[in-house]
């Protein structure tokens, strides 16, 4: 977040006093336009703390006041209000009250009416510098918000969410659409946050070429992005240039699983796939197209990247292929079981790149900690996985995060839907992700890309889809992405 508070203090710097206050505000009151359907006559309340997220709602109700709607700023630190967009409200013809609870001599005019008579709500109440949840008065507006039922629309990013990394230490305002500016905020992508804050919309301030090309320690791939990534076979290609996954999966007791990884390697662009385990009856009667084999990993044939874990259960032949496979040296996922069988001394001491795809609970014994502290703190979760074992870390969940050891950028995956909860779909993800491997991609990128395909497909797929349904539907997804 630092990055882009520099960015805007370069920004200001350039132009005129106010001039970027009111480009926030002119998109912010477009934005708040579009949802009141009408303008004249509309009822909207400013719920105002002292910053300049206050200013950016002071200067919006300025501009929708103009137009006919009556607007109310509720001042929660009338003391330090931003004058200037005071005075611009009131030369409008918005008025302003103190809020219940605001330190101030005199008297505090009700505002349970003027909150349930409203058609919309602005809250402008904490930036991105707030930490912590909302203070009690801040609290008693909100809970009155929410009682009323009145559609809030956030002001850069929900107020008592933390900016940086997606967590909600307290009370929270919950939007129904949040106006950010310049850039995407980590806690608009991230849950907890990313709950709270409805739907984003991006306002183009000026802030971009302000910011470094490091600065977005968080960044969301988009269709043009994943395109860019996504293989492409030449006319030189054949199926072992286009490279070769390996498939260690399933058992006696989930040959589904065996399955399910190698539907999801047979649509990853790889050009072919070896499965190696108990399940290579259940795959080849089910895709006659992969090269199957019985036996351990290492009779498997020669691979460009494994994908190993889902399904294998606990047997001593289990651990022995995901040892197998971790000591290979080409590019390895690790799902599921195998995140249990595996040697973490062994994961660090790998050359070659690894991917590691936990679920909260997972990454939650690997951190040795509790599943509560790694779903309420997802960014750090998955840093921490991170660094300590030196892989990419893909944490599946709500949100979906790519993390890599080092100094790069964290990605969210934006294509995720609730629907990928079914059992057997982060088995196709594993499949997907090591084909991606095997192509060529490097760890950070296969792994986004593979989020961003699946998610995609769990979309596309009919609802409530099977993973099978998501399987099928990653054809459609390359389709949708790279037309």
């Amino acid at each position: 977040m630092e990055a882009v508070r520099a960015g805007e203090r370069q920004l200001m710097a350039r132009l005129p006093d106010g001039a970027l206050m009111r480009r926030a505000a002119a998109g912010l009151a477009a934005a708040c336009t579009g949802l009141l359907g009408r303008t004249y006559g509309a009822r909207v309340v400013l719920l105002v703390g002292s910053g300049d997220n206050g200013g950016d709602a002071l200067y919006a109700g300025a501009r929708l006041a103009r137009r006919g709607a009556g607007v109310t700023a509720v001042l929660l630190s009338p003391e330090r209000v931003h004058e200037g967009g005071l005075a611009a409200l009131r030369a409008a013809g918005g008025r302003s009250v103190v809020a219940p609870g605001a330190v101030v001599e005199g008297a505090v005019e009700p505002v349970g009416g003027l909150i349930r008579r409203a058609d919309l709500v602005l809250d402008g109440i904490v930036g991105i510098g707030g930490k912590g949840g909302l203070r009690p008065a801040a609290v008693e507006l909100a809970d009155l918000v929410q009682e009323a039922g009145v559609p809030v629309v956030a002001v850069d990013l929900p107020s008592g969410v933390d900016a940086g990394t997606g967590e909600v230490n307290g009370a929270a305002v919950r939007a129904a659409a949040t106006v950010t500016f310049g850039a995407y905020k980590p806690g608009l992508l991230i849950d907890p946050a990313r709950e709270y804050a409805g739907a984003v919309r991006l306002v183009d301030i000026g802030l971009g070429p302000h910011l470094p090309p490091d600065g977005a320690r968080v960044e969301a791939l988009q269709h043009a992005d994943v395109a860019r990534l996504l293989p492409r076979p030449s006319a030189e290609s054949d199926k072992y240039r286009r490279g070769v996954v390996g498939v260690v999966a399933g058992s006696a007791r989930y040959p589904g699983a065996a399955v399910l990884a190698v539907s999801g390697a047979l649509r990853s662009g790889a050009g072919a796939v070896r499965y190696a385990g108990p399940g290579s009856d259940a795959v080849i009667a089910r895709f006659p197209e992969a090269l199957v084999s019985a036996g351990p990993p290492r009779h498997a044939g020669r691979v460009q990247a494994w994908a190993a874990g889902p399904g294998l259960g606990d047997e001593p032949e289990a651990r022995q292929a995901v040892a197998e496979v971790i000591g290979s040296d080409v590019p390895v996922l690790v799902d599921a079981d195998g995140l249990r069988l595996m040697d973490l001394a062994a994961v660090r001491a790998r050359t070659a790149p690894t991917v590691l795809t936990p679920h909260a609970g997972e990454a939650s014994a690997l951190l040795g900690v509790a599943r509560e502290e790694v779903e309420a703190g997802r960014l750090a979760a998955v840093r921490d996985l991170a660094e300590r074992t030196g892989a990419t870390v893909l944490l599946k969940g709500s949100t979906t995060l790519i993390a890599g050891p080092g100094d790069v950028p964290v990605r969210v995956n934006a294509t995720g839907t609730g629907w990928l909860a079914t059992a057997g779909s982060g088995d196709v993800l594993s499949g997907l992700v090591g084909g991606l491997l095997a192509t060529g991609l490097d760890a950070h990128d296969a792994a986004s890309a593979g989020a961003y395909l699946h998610g995609l497909a769990g979309r596309l797929a009919p609802d409530p889809p099977s993973a099978t349904d998501v399987a099928e539907a990653l054809a459609r997804a390359w389709q949708d992405v790279t037309s």
